[in-house]
């Protein structure tokens, strides 16, 4: 049976304290949480969730902003990131195991159009290399995030699967995964069971969302997710599906949904 989460910004009605939400999600039979980011105060909504005896599973293990570019620029690509990616990963580790989180999310960034998508996957594993001991020692993986490049995240580069198996030979470290997010590769590839497969040896987390347009997975949308998550569950899987929707109804009776079709 597939273990499942909630990412819970994306479950965000802005009336409801963080405390209801962890109310409702565990109520549904969810086990764990994850979050985006070490925002402030992301410790007392750690401390909430396991009082309420629910897991934490994920987060973002470092900045990814750029002023001018926005949300997910700044990543591996740039070789002047890595000094700084390396302290603050190292950082996110220590929470990570404070914590039992089992995985982080790292990110690309975005590519450099003066060199080849090759040349910017050989600057992502020379920077990954240089925390990966850190993390085999501690025992915490790097997800590195497969996002679409056509509706959401334009010029990021890690938009592949065969991309992000390249890397993960690469680097050639068991802490150094994939986070095969269905919703972004549905839209950059589709053929999503022969990829997870081809894939599963090193995917380390998966994330969820309705397509078109990142909602429920309900039947207005064109993912087979029962499917889908079988195929997962073939592969010996054992971490975490992450639900990553943004709701356009009530947000409890999607993911109560959600939670019903993924549970195989």
């Amino acid at each position: 049976m597939l273990k499942q989460s909630v990412v819970l910004p994306a479950f965000h009605p802005e009336r409801k304290l963080v405390s209801d939400h962890l109310d409702s999600i565990k109520s549904i039979g969810f086990p764990a949480i994850e979050i985006w980011g070490r925002d402030a105060g992301y410790e007392e909504v750690f401390e909430a969730a396991r009082s309420k005896g629910l897991e934490i599973v994920s987060m973002v293990g470092h900045e990814h902003e750029s002023p001018t570019q926005g949300s997910h620029a700044e990543g591996f690509s740039r070789k002047a990131n890595h000094d700084r990616l390396e302290h603050e990963l190292k950082e996110s580790i220590d929470i990570a195991v404070k914590w039992g989180i089992p995985g982080l999310i790292v990110l690309s960034g975005h590519r450099n159009f003066d060199e080849s998508d090759y040349q910017g996957l050989v600057t992502c594993a020379e920077g990954l290399k240089r925390i990966v001991p850190y993390a085999e020692e501690r025992g915490v993986n790097l997800n590195m995030e497969l996002l679409n490049t056509t509706v959401d995240h334009p010029n990021y580069l890690c938009d592949s699967t065969d991309w992000a198996i390249a890397l993960c030979e690469m680097v050639n470290s068991k802490r150094c995964r994939i986070l095969y997010d269905i919703y972004h590769m549905q839209i950059m590839e589709g053929n999503l069971c022969n990829s997870i497969r081809r894939a599963s040896k090193w995917i380390g987390h998966y994330h969820t969302a309705g397509n078109p347009g990142r909602h429920e997975l309900d039947d207005g949308q064109e993912l087979n997710y029962a499917g889908i998550c079988k195929t997962i569950n073939s592969t010996g899987y054992d971490l975490f599906v992450g639900h990553e929707f943004f709701p356009k109804g009530d947000p409890v009776k999607g993911l109560r949904e959600a939670y019903e079709i993924c549970n195989v």
